[in-house]
């Protein structure tokens, strides 16, 4: 066996018929595929955005929900307000800031329109109502809400007239404030009242007999007959606030007047 050794040789290790290539060589190389669709269409197509149906609804949606909130918020306050102004109407002027300038006072007989039309008459309320009485005052019974854009106040107003023959009375009424959407009084009703006089009355010893003597009703009844059938401060007060109102050149008085 020994000629067979120079002949021997070690077998080389097998070579790879493919040599692998360096990867960045490879990329390189490579050729863009036209097919495929560009990386931007790709994004568009796998993130969906919002269409216009939707982003309207949302601005809408939004909208809504800040009108309800200032809703709420300036009922809050007209609440608060209408608390704090009713007790003190015979002795300070309103917080007008919660009626809207187009608001619409109405009792069973009268309706009047226009913001100065409504300081008018609480101006005229405290002239008169410090010319007719010793003392008056309006109490606040009850506030609540019948519905969300309703707000009820139940008062009792009580006065002790000048005239030495007439004792105090009182009576009772319902002022009904109506908000829009913004949460503005646009409307205030005056009605239930319940200090009212039949058409054909006798006189009365006392305010207080004429209270006693006649029920409750929503009309003001007693205004319809002649005006010398019965008189009364409370008469008096009710047609002096009536008969500013009437007095279409009478510029607004200023407030320290009717002091």
């Amino acid at each position: 066996m020994a000629f067979l050794l120079p002949n021997f040789s070690p077998t080389l290790p097998l070579q790879p018929k493919f040599k692998e290539k360096p990867i960045h060589h490879t990329l390189s190389q490579m050729k863009p595929n036209h097919s495929l669709p560009p990386v931007s269409h790709l994004a568009s197509v796998q993130t969906p955005t919002l269409s216009e149906d939707a982003q309207v609804n949302t601005s809408k949606g939004a909208q809504d929900k800040q009108q309800r909130d200032d809703f709420y918020v300036n009922l809050g306050v007209a609440v608060r307000t209408l608390r704090e102004d009713m007790p003190l109407i015979f002795a300070e002027d309103l917080n007008y800031d919660i009626y809207r300038d187009d608001i619409t006072f109405m009792d069973p007989l009268n309706t009047f329109t226009g913001i100065e039309n409504y300081k008018l008459i609480f101006w005229a309320l405290r002239f008169h109502g410090k010319i007719l009485f010793r003392d008056i005052s309006l109490e606040v019974y009850r506030i609540w809400q019948p519905s969300e854009n309703v707000i009820l106040i139940r008062w009792n107003m009580k006065g002790v007239p000048r005239v030495p023959w007439e004792a105090k009375g009182q009576f009772q009424g319902t002022s009904r404030y109506k908000l829009d959407r913004k949460g503005k009084i646009y409307e205030h009703k005056v009605d239930n009242l319940a200090f009212n006089f039949p058409q054909q009355l006798k006189p009365a010893s006392s305010v207080l007999d004429l209270v006693a003597a006649c029920p409750a009703s929503p009309n003001l009844t007693f205004l319809w007959g002649p005006a010398d059938a019965y008189s009364s401060s409370w008469l008096e007060f009710y047609r002096a606030v009536r008969g500013t109102l009437d007095r279409e050149t009478l510029l607004l008085p200023q407030d320290g007047l009717a002091s």
